[in-house]
């Protein structure tokens, strides 16, 4: 799963692919409908790969939550975002059974499963265990 350079945008909808670097901010391609859109160094960009989860017993990267919904689903769409906060929070405890459930609101539990089902759409997440990635992170 490599969800390293994509990138959640804040004012714009759906995620956007990094595709490079400039001088006054970036190009990211819309996951959506393949548009390229140039962002500037004042808007509020979130890296997929940096955000997390935060549980009782400390936080949980976001690419390992869509590595348990896609083993749960067995790499298939998870449930719409669009259902009622109680299905979704039930969901989303059987996912993380021990997400904080004071601090990860319901808006937090639809973005979380709306980015899922759009990288499951494009064949970007996998119930397979990141090798390379989980590698790098434990030398540094």
């Amino acid at each position: 799963m490599s969800i390293e350079r994509i990138l959640a945008i804040s004012g714009k909808p759906g995620l956007y692919d990094l595709k490079l670097q400039t001088r006054t901010g970036f190009v990211a391609e819309s996951l959506i409908d393949g548009k390229k859109i140039t962002v500037g160094m004042r808007s509020n960009v979130s890296l997929l790969s940096e955000i997390s989860i935060y549980t009782n017993s400390g936080e949980v990267r976001l690419s390992e939550v869509f590595r348990r919904i896609a083993e749960k689903e067995n790499n298939g769409p998870a449930i719409s975002h669009k259902e009622d906060n109680a299905k979704l929070e039930a969901y989303f405890a059987e996912v993380l059974p021990d997400y904080d459930q004071d601090r990860v609101y319901a808006s937090d539990i639809k973005k979380v499963l709306n980015w899922y089902n759009m990288l499951q759409a494009k064949g970007m997440v996998s119930k397979d265990a990141p090798a390379a990635a989980e590698v790098e992170n434990t030398e540094e």
